[in-house]
């Protein structure tokens, strides 16, 4: 695993152990098995997204708090110039960039989103808490939500109950970029 899922696994470790919870009280609260979320605060798995969103509400810290080791500051205006954000490198499928990870008490998550060709085949889905609002900047995307599949090109949106499964993927030879705001 790489340094930054290491450094994210101590984080979420120290905060249940600040916290004086057990292992089982936080796998029950998040959803998950204890012998998963041993894994997660091991290192020895990546933490979805999805995941970190709901560590970040149940322990009531900001999700760059917990990606980065620092507390966003501002909270007039954060201004996040072209090609800059915080990049959430996972060792998933998609690639991600936090807009607005210096702004303190985000009401949303606003993420840049990149699909790689050939990622997800099977439109394997992942689900979280909330709601979701995905535009798509550049390529095409399939998008599954439920059962319906939908295919967008630049310019398209799609908001739905992110409870729901969901999955993306790039459709054709080019990457797919969009612009997906979480909202816990």
């Amino acid at each position: 695993m790489s340094d930054q899922v290491m450094q994210i696994a101590l984080r979420i470790k120290e905060l249940r152990e600040i916290s004086d919870l057990t292992v089982a009280e936080v796998a029950s609260c998040l959803g998950v098995s204890e012998e998963e979320y041993q894994e997660y605060e091991s290192g020895r798995k990546d933490i979805p997204i999805s995941l970190l969103l709901k560590i970040s509400d149940y322990y009531q810290v900001d999700t760059t708090t917990i990606l980065t080791g620092q507390s966003p500051r501002l909270s007039v205006c954060a201004l996040t110039r072209k090609n800059m954000g915080v990049p959430i490198e996972r060792a998933q499928q998609y690639i991600y960039k936090n807009l607005a990870y210096n702004f303190n008490h985000r009401k949303i998550e606003p993420l840049l989103v990149t699909i790689p060709v050939g990622v997800n085949p099977n439109l394997e889905c992942n689900s979280h808490y909330g709601h979701e609002f995905d535009y798509v900047l550049e390529g095409v995307m399939r998008l599954k939500v439920g059962d319906q599949i939908m295919v967008m090109n630049p310019g398209d949106s799609a908001y739905y109950d992110s409870i729901h499964p969901h999955a993306m993927q790039a459709v054709g030879d080019q990457p797919c970029v969009f612009l997906a705001m979480v909202i816990p």
